[in-house]
């Protein structure tokens, strides 16, 4: 063997081309390409097609050689759209042939068309839909290879899954006795579960392979789906039809945090093509773990004949720890995973099951003294959507949590609280709110029981007969507490159990496992809070229709992306309870059906964020959470300055709204007080103000206020501004007027080349910068002066955000306002996005430029979400304004938004957040210049405290925009738990505007996840 290996080096790519032209008469140009034992080569023909020279060893086998072009060629003809590689005939019309090389060595030689891509290993991510789609090309391999034979399929051939046993003969190699006892336990799951059914299972010729590097990534498209192929049949055979997505499945978990949910989907596209039998489905999971321990038995072997192949050790490792992590799930739970995956009705708790629990739930017993048919009971909303909780996690906490629902029951005169079924909660995760992880790991949410709110001592009763099956009473705290599990049958026979958690260990100590229980007995108590970590008393009910082996373990809260699951396996207890449906309320609306009804009642042009929309219900600190209780960090929003649903804003608002809130013809302190605190941290002659709703409203306002002043109606802009959605204010935004339905430049607005020096007609580093675009605003005033115009104002952004988060060079607003001033015009600074300390250096954007603006417009972030917006202007102009017409907004300044602006302005000092904004700000500025060096897709990083932004480029030579790599960034982070946005006239401008109180925590959160996608294949320069 070795010397024909060093023989196979001395063929050199010139002796390639002179093969191909001998025997394909082809002219050609060769490179190599790696090949552990045979000769493979990169062949390009003069007319630039490609193909695979590959020269193999006489000693190889003719039939497996033919097998493999026998099979190529069958597929080309019963599945010609597949990415697969293309047998080319010899200019004889023969596949392959045995010829003699220059050292007088035999040889195969055959040429396969060449199939573009990279391989696996190296892609990144593996998407569940690039899964899918691999599953989906093996399905339709497989099933054209149905009615293809050859007698070399039929072999002893140590990677057949049906003949995987024979590595009990070589455990001894693998020194590690944990490590050996792991697939010791994988193997003897075979032997029980797959051998047994071999005979019985579906055989035909396979694939075999679909390992890392035999799959190509980016090749033609086909029907099964984009970008998927592969290559090398060498280990093709007769074998397990179920044996194909199981060893893709093998090498589809390989270095996966989740490697059952990167397996499903594997398999979800295999049978959405080729549909896997009930039998099949039921040794899946068997068989996955048996190719990894085939794998690492197989690599042990090795060690012991190459114990200096690196190779060896590379491919073990990862195939280790994905046979840890599975031997952590269940076969059974993986079966039901891979069932539903493949769209499957539930085999446990489906249609007729719950229908047998309905029937015999009619003449079921209470399972606690009262008749929850008839007795009074208030259902609680304890879910992520909760206006009973709110958003501050101590709402959620005991003792909190326990006064609430006491008052509550007091309140309604009812008799029980009910805590509902399959129901989204935050209750499990609040000692984790604001943690890192909260925003990133998924938490266990879904409540699989119902929840019986009684007093402590109180009756536990079994519903049915049956027997004790579990009694456990040292449970961790947030679980369950003492618990006990009852075993059951049905009518026709059918096993369940019923679990009661939350009860008292004193009452269950007289338990014994196996003991019967009658239907209506009273076997044990409710226990006090003490008992169960502090929660309210209450009886937690739950049906369970498998145990999985978990007895005391069985979860009561389940994750989201498994929600599925386990509310099969945990069907609805109501159906034993017999709750009168009216009395629980209309759950919330799925996110597809409230997109579905948004989509039809609300104007199409509204748009959502994000390729997969969020449904977002709940805000906490820098913190938002969808529907199912999943945490985001929010890197994005402005308008919540100080933090989402700050305790100090809400509770200022709720005492105001609980006392008045009304028009502001009537007088009231909290506008007066509100515009000494705003104005103090003005400079002078800033004075007086107007309060209104919102940004748009203010802009508004300050044009009226500009051209009732100067009696003049022109506005100068700057490009890509954005101001507002009014007619008057969309008029002078370029973003909308010259965007997409924009209707052009109206005569009275004049555009100035945007100050931004990174894509500005004026870079950065040229000397006089602030001084060379205000001369643009300069030459527009002239111009209007000579048309015999003049113009009204000047509005811009003191930082613009839409524009792309630019920062100005210096001098340049001051150099601007001299210009406009000189004009007869007024300034106005649009400081709805940068003012109230977020830039860290100065409270204001405008005092970055060391100007006093005329008009100063603020918005969004000043009442932290609660509609509230102002004017500041100078005494001057407002008694221009003061003409004869009245200005009056109903509820600008009205008594609960003015409220909510004191208490933000509390907050800010109180907090110290524009301290907080700087030292945070420039920690994270440093670390994204630190990406920006090790990822040239980043051209530039600017901005300044909490107003960053990340100009993407595809070259940083050209700054071209790298437009779908932002927002392909965009939405991966907000997969990974991150919300950010994008901005600029190309959209490639990833803004970072979170709330004030962001920390360094969420630093190094942020720059780690982004980093990591950085990494992905999809953000590279120039990928499409």
């Amino acid at each position: 063997m070795n010397s024909e290996a060093g023989s196979s080096q001395t063929i050199l790519p010139d002796e390639a081309v002179q093969l191909v032209r001998d025997l394909y008469e082809f002219e050609v140009s060769a490179s190599s390409l790696p090949g552990e034992y045979d000769n493979n080569f990169h062949i390009v023909t003069s007319d630039g097609r490609a193909f695979v020279l590959k020269v193999m060893h006489s000693s190889r086998d003719r039939a497996f050689i033919d097998m493999q072009c026998s099979a190529l060629t069958h597929l080309a003809e019963r599945a010609p759209g597949l990415a697969l590689q293309r047998v080319q005939l010899t200019r004889s019309g023969e596949a392959f042939v045995r010829t003699t090389l220059r050292n007088g060595e035999e040889r195969f030689v055959w040429l396969l068309s060449f199939l573009p891509g990279r391989v696996l290993a190296e892609v990144r991510p593996h998407t569940p839909e690039l899964l899918r789609n691999l599953g989906s090309l093996l399905g339709h391999i497989d099933l054209a290879l149905q009615d293809f034979s050859h007698p070399a399929a039929a072999r002893e051939f140590k990677w057949d899954l049906a003949q995987a046993a024979w590595i009990r003969e070589y455990l001894f190699h693998i020194e590690d006795p944990s490590r050996r006892a792991l697939v010791e336990q994988v193997l003897e799951q075979y032997e029980k579960q797959v051998v047994p059914q071999l005979p019985t299972l579906r055989k035909s010729v396979i694939y075999g392979d679909a390992n890392d590097y035999n799959v190509l990534v980016s090749c033609t498209d086909g029907p099964s789906g984009q970008g998927i192929g592969v290559i090398d049949f060498g280990d093709m055979h007769h074998g397990l039809v179920v044996a194909e997505p199981a060893v893709a499945a093998a090498y589809a978990v390989l270095g996966k945090s989740e490697p059952l949910e990167a397996a499903a989907s594997l398999v979800e596209g295999f049978h959405s093509v080729f549909p896997l039998l009930e039998t099949e489905l039921a040794i899946l999971f068997p068989l996955i773990r048996m190719r990894l321990a085939v794998s690492v038995v197989n690599s042990a072997h090795r060690k012991t004949l190459v114990p200096d192949d690196p190779y060896v050790t590379i491919s073990e490792a990862p195939a280790w720890d994905a046979l840890a992590r599975l031997a952590n799930i269940h076969e059974r739970f993986a079966h039901y995973v891979f069932r539903n995956a493949c769209g499957l009705p539930p085999m446990r708790g489906g249609q007729h099951f719950r229908q047998s629990l309905a029937t015999i739930g009619k003449t079921a017993a209470s399972v606690v003294d009262l008749d929850l048919r008839t007795e009074p009971c208030l259902v609680f909303d304890l879910s992520v959507a909760s206006t009973f909780l709110g958003a501050d996690p101590k709402a959620s906490q005991t003792p909190a949590l326990t006064l609430a629902i006491e008052r509550e029951l007091r309140a309604a005169n009812a008799s029980v609280g009910v805590g509902r079924y399959d129901e989204p909660r935050l209750l499990y995760t609040s000692p984790l709110f604001g943690t890192n992880e909260n925003a990133v790991d998924e938490r266990r949410t879904v409540h699989l029981g119902i929840d019986l709110f009684l007093d402590a001592g109180s009756n536990a009763r079994a519903p049915l007969d049956g027997q004790v099956h579990i009694i456990a009473d040292n449970l961790a705290p947030l679980d369950y507490g003492p618990i006990v599990i009852l075993k059951h049958l049905t009518d026709d026979a059918v096993e369940f159990f019923t679990l009661y958690g939350h009860l008292s260990k004193e009452s269950i100590a007289k338990l014994s496992t196996g003991q019967p229980v009658t239907r209506g007995e009273a076997f044990a108590n409710i226990g006090a809070a003490a008992e169960n970590g502090g929660w309210p008393p209450h009886l937690h009910f739950q049906i369970i229709t498998d145990l999985l082996e978990l007895n005391e373990k069985f979860p009561g809260v389940a994750r989201a992306s498994e929600r599925a699951i386990w509310t099969d396996l945990c069907p609805d207890p109501n159906l034993l309870l017999g709750i009168p449906s009216e009395r629980f309320p209309s759950r919330e609306r799925s996110l597809s059906d409230t997109l579905l009804e948004r989509r039809s009642l609300m104007g199409p042009n509204l748009s959502v964020s994000y390729e997969r929309p969020l449904k977002i219900v709940r805000g906490w600190r820098q913190y938002l959470y969808d529907d199912t209780g999943r945490a985001y960090l929010d890197v994005y929003n402005n308008v919540p300055l100080v933090g989402h649903s700050h305790p100090k804003v809400v509770d200022a608002v709720r005492k105001q709204l609980g006392l008045l809130n009304t028009n502001t013809r009537y007088l009231h302190d909290n506008v007066v007080r509100y515009a000494q605190r705003l104005t103090r941290t003005l400079p002078e002659p800033l004075r007086v103000c107007y309060f209104v709703n919102s940004g748009s409203e203010a802009n508004e306002l300050a044009l009226r206020l500009a051209r009732t002043h100067t009696n003049r109606d022109d506005i100068i802009v700057l490009e890509h501004a954005y101001h507002g959605h009014t007619n008057t204010l969309i008029d002078i935004s370029p973003y909308k007027f010259n965007g997409p339905g924009g209707k052009g430049c109206k005569p009275w607005v004049h555009v100035a080349p945007i100050a931004d020096d990174y894509r500005g007609i004026y870079r950065r580093g040229e000397p006089g910068l602030g001084i060379k675009y205000a001369g643009h605003v300069h030459d527009i005033l002239n111009r209007l002066q000579i048309e015999g115009r003049g113009a009204a104002a000047s509005i811009a952004e003191t930082m613009p955000s839409v524009g792309g988060q630019i920062v100005f060079p210096p001098d340049y607003l001051a150099e601007v306002y001299r210009h406009v001033r000189a004009a007869g015009a007024v300034c106005i600074a649009d400081e709805v996005q940068v003012g109230f300390g977020r830039l860290g250096t100065h409270f204001w954007g405008f005092e970055t430029q060391g100007v006093i603006p005329d008009i100063v417009v603020l918005g969004k972030p000043i009442g932290n979400a609660f509609p509230l917006a102002a004017v500041i202007t100078t005494p001057e102009i407002a008694a221009s304004f003061d003409n004869g017409m009245e200005f009056f907004s109903t509820f600008g300044g009205n008594p609960v938004s003015c409220a909510a602006g004191l208490a933000v302005l509390d907050v800010l000092e109180e907090e110290q957040l524009q301290e907080n904004a700087f030292r945070v700000g420039s920690g994270l500025r440093r670390r994204l210049k630190a990406l920006q060096e090790r990822h040239p897709l980043i051209g530039d990083v600017r901005g300044s405290g909490l107003f960053l932004g990340l100009d993407l480029v595809q070259d940083r030579a050209t700054r071209e925009a790298a437009t779908e790599q932002a927002s392909y960034i965009c939405n991966r982070l907000r997969e990974r738990g991150i919300l950010t946005g994008t901005d600029g006239p190309f959209h490639n401008v990833i803004k970072l505007r979170p709330p004030l109180i962001f920390s360094d925590h969420d630093t190094e959160l942020f720059v780690t996840t982004l980093e990591t996608i950085l990494e992905e294949d999809r953000a590279q320069p120039g990928t499409p």
